[in-house]
């Protein structure tokens, strides 16, 4: 999996081979290991909002100077799965340069075997905060 960096296919990896009972507890793992937002972002000031969650998703990513991306999530904790989604990626994503993150597959949910698990309606969601934080990395290279 060299198109994406190396935290995120370890974690895609880890999924992909797990048998189907133990992803659903790998999810909520993520779910609470999400890092709190900090205190400037609470008011989800310059935050976006991902519309296509079922749950109130918000997300930001900053491209730093040296091109590495920096990336906040925020999701209640009564959305767990979508929580995990945040959690997968900030996990993964963590360090990651531009490049990267636009070369990250637009399918990792199903890479991740997780058509399997969880609904269509969650991985849509999903899809879609990956595809938002592509956007907002894209948009920030632009103007270079």
């Amino acid at each position: 999996m060299s198109d994406m960096p190396p935290k995120l296919a370890e974690i895609v990896d880890e999924f992909a081979s797990a048998p189907r009972e133990v992803v659903l507890e790998m999810l909520i793992e993520f779910s609470d290991a999400m890092p709190p937002l900090p205190a400037e972002l609470a008011g989800h000031d310059g935050m976006e909002q991902v519309p296509e969650c079922q749950t109130q998703f918000f997300l930001k990513a900053t491209v730093n100077p040296d091109d590495t991306v920096t990336t906040w999530f925020d999701c209640p904790p009564e959305a767990p799965t979508t929580r995990a989604f945040a959690g997968v990626l900030a996990e993964g994503l963590e360090g990651a340069s531009t490049a990267e993150i636009l070369a990250v597959p637009d399918d990792l949910y199903a890479r991740m075997g997780l058509g399997q698990a969880i609904s269509p309606l969650r991985i849509r969601g999903g899809s879609a905060i990956l595809a938002r934080l592509k956007r907002q990395v894209a948009a920030q290279l632009s103007p270079r």
